[in-house]
């Protein structure tokens, strides 16, 4: 039961850091995720499982592997071939040769092979950090496939020259030749197994398919099941499963191409649902359980009177250090770009593959002795993930910013703004076709004209100063609200409507003025929730859940709504001057038209509020989509924080206005 707790509780914290993450966006979602687990570390109820590293290798790393290796352009890391093998293997042993004796050198208490099998285990980059960090930022095409297809080689000669350092550390024998022969063979033996068991699994489902066989839950479950058992076979044949797993998702990348059929395409959509949400949870999990580890790490040397603390930060300091320096040198060698250089030494970050590794460090030597500084070692490495990732995440957006207003012409990011306002307004069109059937059809008809209206004027206009005029016509529109708002509070004090009228009206005003604001304002979303709370004990004098045509209160709302608009159009014509002549003309229209809406509106037959309702719900539907397709756009750095936005401040001031307009009907 602890454990099922400990689950459930880091499951909640994944979901808790994406919320996080999206109101400071410039924060990596690891950190967050490092820094709750850090915090769950000390909840005295949360039970505590000391990190398994052959079960974290087997549970996380193979399916994230195996994933990596389907996704990941194989003709593109081709062309890089030699390039990600130079990081993969050259800085590798690079790093090894160069790091271990000078880690040797800076902390003579960790022996020569110990310090070697330090160096070993943080030259890997972590795949799943490098992904998380890159999804932030624009990083240039070319580096960002030599980092995906570096951290998909690296851990397998990083974990191999680990491990015969630590051998040699625990036994005392170490062979050059017996190291090297032994890596050819893990190397090549894990490719081996990985793609014939991976071909194996397609045979496995193609047979099934000629057989008749088409479930989709079937094959879905096979293919979630292939990287464990690929992993673990691998390792049965004392082989690198890493590398046998990436050469599994390759096979089955290549496999997804060459099938096509409707059962594949139904399979394949399947399967990308499904394995967002496995991915979603063991990234979240990885750097949640990184987090847990680092307090009990950090402790033993914290509190230990053996070592000073600002030493060993001094350590953490210089050995990162020494480490992006080589691989700037090693990557400067070959392109002799200095911002390309930097940029992919900085990119270089560690993660909780370095720790796990680190975890399997035997507590003991051959002769029974502790393993030595093993746990200094330990703080080291939680030290050094932590400092790459945060060094990543200040440093490389300046990097790549600066690279982009170096090579973008104002007319350039002027032409990708207005590309992604289109792909915006596209995402919002698919949903409408989507979900358009009998009942909504003519609904459906309008707002796909409305979206290729709003497309077509996106391609014709400008948009550079989009963000300026948006803000002046919220700013108008907000002091509009607060128009409408005061001719309700006289309304009340005069007796010409009931308390619980003018409540549904604070309510509604009060929903339009938190679409409007692009942030989260605690005051209203406390007079919402206070709202909601209302209408579920007021019983029968509660505040209604909404007022139409056919309601009895119908006639003195519509009065109220529409002095209230006649005050807010007064407001927004006294506002006007020559800076916002064009805003004040948007919001007038918006009014005038909400005006007429209400003049013309008549009580209706309940089946026109049915079509009002699908209209409502449709037009919902493509502006969550929107929203979806903006934050799609930020993270896979397409736009920057500044045009999100401006994008989402768009999309509010649609709802806010949809919402209003929908009370007439």
């Amino acid at each position: 039961m602890e454990i099922l707790l400990m689950v459930l509780v880091l499951l909640l914290l994944i979901g808790v850091s994406n919320v996080i993450s999206r109101f400071v966006p410039f924060i990596p979602i690891p950190l967050i995720q490092i820094a709750l687990g850090i915090v769950a570390a000390f909840l005295p109820s949360l039970h505590h499982v000391p990190l398994n590293p052959e079960l974290f290798m087997v549970l996380f790393i193979a399916p994230l592997l195996f994933n990596d290796g389907k996704i990941t352009p194989r003709d593109e890391l081709w062309k890089l071939r030699t390039y990600i093998l130079l990081l993969a293997l050259g800085l590798v042993f690079v790093t090894v040769l160069v790091a271990g004796p000078f880690i040797h050198w800076l902390i003579p208490a960790i022996p020569l092979s110990a310090a070697f099998a330090l160096a070993a285990i943080l030259s890997p980059t972590d795949a799943v950090a490098v992904g998380s960090i890159a999804g932030r930022i624009k990083l240039p095409g070319k580096i960002m496939r030599l980092l995906e297809g570096e951290a998909l080689m690296n851990d397998a000669s990083g974990l191999v020259a680990f491990n015969f350092a630590i051998a040699a550390t625990v036994t005392g024998y170490f062979s050059l030749t017996e190291a090297a022969g032994s890596f050819i063979v893990i190397a090549a033996g894990g490719l081996l197994i990985g793609a014939l068991i991976g071909f194996a699994v397609v045979w496995l489902r193609l047979l099934l398919r000629r057989l008749g066989i088409e479930d989709v839950t079937l094959h879905m479950l096979i293919i979630i099941l292939t990287p464990f058992i690929i992993y673990i076979a691998a390792e049965e044949f004392h082989v690198s499963g890493i590398l046998a797993v990436v050469a599994a998702g390759v096979v089955h990348a290549i496999e997804r191409d060459r099938v096509e059929s409707a059962s594949s395409v139904q399979l394949r959509v399947v399967s990308d649902s499904t394995w967002s949400v496995i991915l979603f949870s063991l990234n979240g999990l990885v750097f949640l359980l990184l987090g847990l580890e680092i307090p009990g790490v950090v402790t033993k040397i914290w509190e230990d009177p053996a070592y000073q603390n600002g030493q060993v930060i001094g350590y953490i300091f210089l050995i990162t250090a020494v480490l992006m320096i080589l691989r700037f040198l090693v990557v400067w060698a070959r392109d002799r770009q200095l911002h390309t250089s930097l940029i992919t030494a900085l990119s270089g970050v560690r993660g909780a593959l370095t720790l796990a590794a680190a975890f399997s460090i035997p507590l003991v030597l051959q002769d029974g002795s502790p393993f030595p500084e093993r746990n200094l070692i330990l703080f080291i490495c939680a030290g050094v993930i932590l400092l790459t990732l945060i060094s990543a995440s200040i440093f490389l957006p300046m990097l790549v910013r600066r690279s982009e207003d170096a090579t973008h012409q104002p007319e350039d990011r002027s032409e990708e703004e207005r590309s992604a306002r289109i792909c915006v307004l596209d995402a919002g069109l698919r949903t409408v076709r989507e979900e358009m059937d009998d009942a909504n059809r003519q609904d459906g008809l309008e707002l796909i004209g409305e979206y290729t209206r709003r497309i077509q004027q996106t391609r014709l206009e400008g948009i550079s100063d989009m963000g300026e005029a948006w803000k002046q016509v919220v700013a108008i529109r907000l002091a509009a609200v607060q128009a409408e708002r005061e001719v309700g509070e006289q309304w009340l004090r005069e007796g010409r409507i009931s308390p619980q009228l003018a409540a549904y009206f604070k309510a509604s005003l009060n929903r339009v003025e938190l679409l409007l604001t692009n942030r989260v304002k605690i005051k209203l979303l406390i007079l919402v929730a206070w709202t909601a709370i209302r209408r579920l004990f007021q019983g029968r004098n509660r505040i209604p859940a909404s007022i139409t045509p056919s309601d009895p209160q119908w006639d003195s709302y519509k009065a109220l709504k529409l002095e209230a608009v006649q005050r807010a159009i007064s407001q927004v014509k006294q506002l006007e001057n020559e800076d916002n002549r064009d805003a004040v003309l948007t919001v007038l229209a918006a009014y005038k038209g909400l005006a007429l809406q209400y003049q013309t509106n008549k009580r209706r037959a309940g089946s026109r509020r049915q079509v009002s309702l699908q209209r409502k719900e449709l037009e919902l539907k493509a502006i969550q989509s929107e929203r979806n397709e903006i934050q799609a756009l930020y993270e896979k750095g397409d736009i920057d924080r500044q045009f999100a936005g401006r994008l989402r401040l768009d999309v509010n001031y649609r709802e806010a206005g949809l919402f209003e307009s929908q009370e007439g009907h």
